[in-house]
C-alpha cells in the first residue's frame, strides 16, 4: 500500500523528470526564452507588439548571421574572437571602395555599390584566411591566432580611417540594404534567410557539411577516416569570415558610413547565442536553428532591456550572466545525458 505522503511527493519527481528530460533534448534557450517573454512582457506593454518584435528581427539579423559563423568555428572546437574586427575592416575597406567609385563616376551608381560589396566581403574574408592558415597549417591555438588578427585587424582599420567615419557612399545603397522593406519585411531579413539555408544545405545535405562535426569531436578519428581535417579547419575561418564580412556590408547600409569601432561586442554576443543555443564548447555538438534562435533571444532581451530603461552598462552585465550560465548549463547538460547513457 502507498502512503499519502507518496502520493505528494511523485508528481513533482515526475514534472521534474520531464523538465530534465526537456532540458537535455532541448537545452536551455527554451526555459530562457520563456522566462525573458514573460519578464519584459510584464516591464513593457509595447514589448509584444507586431511592431516591436519586427523591429527586434531587423536588429538581430547581423548578430545572426555572425553567429552562423561563429557557430562553424565552435563546431571543430574552436572559436573566433576576430569577428568584430571582420566587422571593422569590411566596413571601412567596402564604404572607402564604393565611396571612391561613386565620386569617380556618379551615374554608374549600382556599380559602384557591387564593386565596395565586393572590395569590403574580400578584405573581411581575407581575415578568416589568415586565421585559416595560422590554425589548419601552422597548430596555432585558435584562441591566439585569432586575438592577434583581433589587433592587426582594428590597427588597420583606423589606420585606413583615421578614427573618423567614411562617408560619401551611395543614397541607393543605405535605402535599399540598410532601410528597405519588401512586402513590409526588412530587406536585411531576406538575406539573413537566404544566408540560412544556403548554410542549412551545406551542413545537412553535403558530405564536407559533415566534415565540421567530425572534426569537432574526435579530429584524430576524422583523419584516420580519411576526412581533410586541415582543409575543414582553413574553410572554417574562411566560411566564418566570410559570413561576417557580409553582416559587415549590411550593418554598414544601416549605419550609412564606414566605421573602424563596430563590431567590439560580437565575438561576445555570437558566442553567447551560439553556446545558449546549445553549441557545444568541446566541439561536435550544435544545431543551425537554434543557433538562429539563440541569436534572436540576444536581440529580444536587448530589446527588452531598452523598453524597460536599463542602463546599458548593466546589460552587458546581464549579457556575460547569460554566458556564464549557458556554459554551466551546458556542462549539467552534458552529466545529465551521460546519466542517462549509463
Amino acid at each position: 500500500m502507498t502512503s499519502p505522503s507518496d502520493s505528494i511527493v511523485k508528481p513533482p519527481r515526475k514534472l521534474t523528470d520531464i523538465l530534465k528530460r526537456l532540458f537535455v533534448k532541448l537545452g536551455i534557450l527554451p526555459f530562457l526564452l520563456a522566462i525573458a517573454v514573460v519578464t519584459f512582457s510584464l516591464m513593457s506593454d509595447n514589448f509584444l507588439t507586431g511592431k516591436n518584435l519586427m523591429n527586434v528581427l531587423r536588429q538581430s539579423v547581423y548578430l545572426t548571421i555572425v553567429s552562423m559563423g561563429q557557430m562553424l568555428a565552435l563546431l571543430t572546437g574552436g572559436f573566433d574572437l576576430s569577428v568584430g574586427t571582420t566587422l571593422a575592416v569590411t566596413s571601412v575597406v567596402g564604404a572607402l571602395t564604393m565611396a571612391t567609385v561613386y565620386a569617380a563616376m556618379p551615374e554608374a551608381v549600382w556599380l559602384a555599390i557591387i564593386i565596395g560589396c565586393f572590395a569590403g566581403v574580400a578584405a573581411g574574408t581575407l581575415i578568416g584566411v589568415c586565421n585559416g592558415v595560422g590554425v589548419a597549417f601552422f597548430g596555432v591555438s585558435p584562441f591566439m591566432m585569432s586575438l592577434g588578427m583581433t589587433s592587426v585587424g582594428f590597427g588597420v582599420a583606423l589606420f585606413l580611417t583615421g578614427g573618423v567615419p567614411v562617408y560619401g557612399m551611395p543614397q541607393a545603397f543605405g535605402d535599399i540594404f540598410g532601410f528597405g522593406t519588401l512586402f513590409g519585411i526588412p530587406t536585411p531579413i531576406y538575406a539573413t534567410v537566404l544566408l540560412g539555408i544556403l548554410l542549412y544545405v551545406f551542413l545537412y545535405r553535403t558530405p564536407f557539411g559533415r566534415h565540421f562535426y567530425a572534426v569537432g569531436g574526435n579530429v584524430k578519428a576524422a583523419a584516420l577516416s580519411g576526412i581533410n581535417t586541415r582543409a575543414t579547419l582553413f574553410w572554417t575561418y574562411v566560411l566564418c569570415a566570410g559570413l561576417t564580412a557580409v553582416a559587415g556590408m549590411l550593418l554598414t547600409a544601416r549605419l550609412d558610413t564606414g566605421e573602424a569601432n563596430i563590431g567590439s561586442a560580437m565575438p561576445l554576443q555570437s558566442i553567447a547565442a551560439c553556446v545558449i543555443a546549445g553549441v557545444s564548447l568541446r566541439g561536435g555538438v550544435g544545431r543551425l536553428e537554434s543557433v538562429i534562435l539563440g541569436a534572436l533571444f540576444i536581440g529580444l532581451v536587448e530589446n527588452g532591456m531598452n523598453l524597460a530603461r536599463i542602463e546599458s552598462y548593466l546589460q552587458t552585465v546581464v549579457l556575460g550572466s547569460l554566458l556564464i550560465l549557458a556554459v554551466i548549463a551546458d556542462q549539467i547538460r552534458l552529466r545529465y545525458v551521460a546519466s542517462l547513457k549509463d
